[in-house]
């Protein structure tokens, strides 16, 4: 979905790479109008499967909005997981999606730093960190909220009550 009509009656596009100070202008522009990514997920077969049990989770907890607005692609690497900025995009290996729950919360917390590296704040170290983690728990409760599953719930009850005692750590 790309809003609005650029030169030559065509939809703007989202840049290729937000790396200058006019992609970033740009792509906050479209994000501002509304547009989303297709997200996609490459990868192996077993990669992509695990990437879909976390999106289904995300969107029963109704934010794989969020997550397309800031992220166009999830793609599988043999090295560490990051979020790479200038791409939107989430390189993840087979043990961060190994477990959905925790896959999903990963992907939520990189939305939330694409957003925030997007918007002009901190987007790593503390701060950076701070704010990721926060909708990474905000994830956690709307799925516990959402869901019909009670395994999910049991699982989201117990994540939260471990980040909540990690702030005292």
């Amino acid at each position: 979905m790309c809003p609005g009509p650029a030169a030559g009656g065509r939809p703007a596009a989202f840049p290729e790479r937000v790396y200058t100070q006019e992609e970033v202008e740009r792509a906050r522009r479209l994000i501002r109008a509304g547009h989303r990514h297709r997200l996609t997920v490459a990868g192996s077969p077993p990669f992509r499967a695990k990437v879909e049990e976390a999106l289904s989770l995300i969107r029963t907890a109704q934010m794989y909005d969020f997550l397309r607005t800031y992220i166009r692609e999830v793609a599988e690497v043999h090295g560490l997981s990051q979020l790479r900025e200038a791409d939107a995009a989430v390189w993840a290996n087979s043990y961060a999606v190994a477990d959905p729950l925790e896959a999903a919360g990963y992907l939520i917390q990189k939305a939330q730093q694409m957003r925030d590296y997007l918007e002009g704040r901190p987007y790593f170290g503390g701060a950076g960190e701070a704010s990721a983690v926060k909708e990474r728990i905000r994830f956690l409760e709307e799925l516990k909220r959402k869901t019909d599953d009670h395994t999910i719930r049991r699982r989201c009850e117990e994540a939260l009550r471990l980040w909540d005692e990690s702030r005292f750590l």
